[in-house]
């Protein structure tokens, strides 16, 4: 159920590269090492490191290396962060938003859940992605489903799971049908690569997607909320939590981000802990650490 390809073989094994770079990093994040103190730590040229970084966040190694320390989240924290109820009442303001106004929301109604999916069909498939494998899943109202699939998780098991949680539904192997979701990841990173800080022009040739969200109405509130951050900041869990009207529940909110359903497509990733760590995700800190540092250095503020 894959399509798996010479391509997606590259993205698997760069994104082992960046993990084991971020690794190293942590354990060495005193010295600030050079980009070819870490290529031969890897047993890689500098060349071939500047080559792979490239290809994963779109941007040089020395721009996205500086946010790969622990301290990234906390600078992130103190420039970029962002009030959400400004961000929705200037609207476009920000050239960032272009990105996110591709992604619409949809929610899936409780009677829908209740009977798990019943006269719902979904087509899935497994793709290769700028971030990874992912298996994708979509219905005729948006894509349900976008998790990435990394080992010891298989593609078997990674669609049980799907069944598991649409016991009723009709599922469909069709890679035609998801094949736009990866194309919409695939645009953000190629307009990462096109121009510093990104540009209203590339931003829009992003394909948009729609989103058929399935959870409770704060989940589905929050997931919203996160749809309003720019691509250039970043918020907190008490943010978004005042954002929908829930002040006292960053606990709630929290628990809602990690069950984002779409990876990537809303961007819990930009959620980070008021004591400026850059706190869990779902998918792994590499590739929230990989978006982040994507994003951090395509900012006007950062391209230096």
């Amino acid at each position: 159920m894959s399509d798996r390809s010479a391509a997606s073989e590259r993205w698997l094994r760069d994104y082992g590269r960046v993990a084991a770079a971020i690794a190293w990093l942590d354990a060495h994040r005193t010295q600030q090492p050079a980009v070819a103190e870490v290529a031969a730590a890897l047993h890689l040229s500098p060349g071939h490191l500047h080559r792979t970084f490239t290809r994963f966040a779109g941007v040089p190694p020395h721009r996205f290396l500086r946010w790969l320390t622990v301290g990234a989240a906390k600078e992130l924290l103190r420039e970029r962060a962002t009030v959400l109820d400004t961000v929705a009442a200037t609207g476009l303001s920000s050239p960032g938003r272009l990105h996110d106004l591709t992604v619409t929301l949809d929610a899936v109604t409780p009677g829908e859940i209740g009977r798990g999916g019943a006269g719902l069909t979904v087509r899935y498939a497994v793709h290769a992605t700028p971030l990874g494998e992912a298996l994708v899943a979509t219905t005729d109202r948006g894509v349900l489903c976008l998790r990435f699939v990394d080992p010891p998780d298989s593609h078997a098991t990674a669609l049980v799971d799907l069944a598991g949680e649409w016991p009723a539904a009709h599922l469909i192997e069709d890679p035609s049908a998801t094949r736009a979701v990866v194309d919409h990841l695939a645009a953000l990173f190629r307009d990462g690569q096109t121009g510093e800080g990104g540009s209203a022009a590339a931003a829009t040739s992003v394909p948009p997607v729609s989103v058929l969200a399935a959870g409770t109405n704060l989940q589905v509130k929050v997931w919203e909320a996160l749809l309003r951050v720019p691509e250039d900041r970043v918020v907190t869990y008490s943010g978004v939590a005042r954002a929908v009207g829930r002040p006292g529940a960053a606990r709630a909110v929290a628990n809602a981000v990690g069950r984002n359903p779409v990876a990537a497509l809303i961007p819990c990733h930009r959620v980070l802990r008021s004591t400026g760590e850059l706190g869990g995700y779902r998918w792994g800190t590499t590739r929230k650490r990989a978006l982040l540092a994507r994003e951090a250095a395509r900012s006007p503020a950062h391209t230096a």
